[in-house]
């Protein structure tokens, strides 16, 4: 039965759903063949191709009830496009499959769509296909590819005691948010609730970073004290970083009026919040640090591991998969 938002998914074939979708998705700067036949065709003039793929399960990842369309859209892009930004790479093209249940609105789909080419069209990225299914919850998987355009890939591997940890965009918003939602007052901060429906990444930090030296990167997408850790132990090295409060005092103060309305701390939500999509990097201490970047640490020898202002710190909270936080 159709809805006041238009047909349901199940009044349509697969042929007439698509046909709604590939008109609202970008082609991209580097599709030679889009969507219409088996598989499509993507230049690789670097002759290596950056491969990710990450997936949303409707109530593990987002909610019906507070995200549209659009905004699962505009997630799924930037989740994967800062895991291929974070290699130093320039994201060129997406894959999507979608599984989707039989009475949700096709104007949610064509939300997604909307919302995947509001961060992939502006940048050049392509939705160059992907697969539909149907099954009891919405379930959104991304697969991102990008260029290195002749720069050596940055690992998680190559930071060394001596360099400098630095930080590009913001730290704790998405923790605020979501913590906003749950108690049921987004009202209080309609910002920090829309950098948890649909986080913002600095992607063109993450090649600028690979120009200017960068030793290791990698996107904080799970709290920065979890994803410092795996700096420091892919590493074999000490990311001793500043106090919140100093590192990142623009984003306490930012945070702070909200943390003190819920009962929560500003620093937490820094050192534990995840789903922001900034990027985490080393650099040589003598490299200018590229724009968006701020110094929040120094690499130390010693058994790997993470300090905050020098002392010994691991999360408290931060997402993990499995255990479902």
């Amino acid at each position: 039965m159709s809805t006041s938002d238009g047909p349901l998914v199940s009044e349509l074939s697969e042929e007439a759903l698509l046909a709604r979708i590939f008109p609202l998705l970008p082609r991209g700067s580097g599709t030679l063949l889009a969507p219409g036949d088996d598989a499509a065709v993507v230049a690789a003039p670097d002759g290596r191709f950056v491969v990710t793929t990450d997936v949303l399960v409707e109530d593990r990842h987002f909610r019906r009830a507070w995200s549209c369309g659009q905004d699962v859209g505009r997630r799924a892009a930037v989740q994967n496009l800062a895991d291929v930004a974070a290699m130093g790479a320039r994201p060129t093209s997406l894959v999507v499959a979608l599984v989707i249940p039989a009475d949700l609105p096709v104007t949610w789909v064509e939300g997604l769509a909307v919302g995947l080419a509001q961060e992939c069209g502006p940048r050049g990225v392509g939705v160059v296909g992907g697969d539909l299914s149907g099954g009891p919850a919405v379930v959104v998987a991304v697969t991102a590819h990008g260029d290195l355009e002749g720069r050596a890939p940055v690992l998680r591997s190559g930071a060394r005691p001596g360099d400098v940890v630095a930080h590009a965009g913001v730290a704790g918003w998405s923790a605020a948010g979501l913590a906003l939602l749950h108690a049921s007052a987004p009202a209080l901060d309609d910002e920090l609730v829309g950098a948890y429906l649909h986080p913002s990444s600095p992607l063109e930090a993450g090649p600028a970073a690979a120009l200017a030296g960068a030793t290791a990167m990698m996107d904080v997408s799970d709290g920065l004290l979890r994803d410092a850790g795996r700096i420091a132990r892919a590493s074999g090295a000490v990311l001793d970083l500043e106090a919140p409060a100093t590192a990142f005092a623009d984003d306490v103060a930012r945070l702070g009026p909200v943390a003190a309305a819920l009962g929560a701390s500003a620093e937490r939500w820094v050192l534990d919040g995840g789903e922001d999509h900034g990027l985490l990097a080393t650099f040589p201490p003598t490299v200018p640090l590229p724009s968006g970047f701020r110094v929040i640490g120094r690499v130390r020898a010693g058994a790997s591991g993470v300090l905050v202002d020098g002392s010994a710190a691991s999360p408290t909270s931060g997402w993990d998969h499995f255990a479902g936080r």
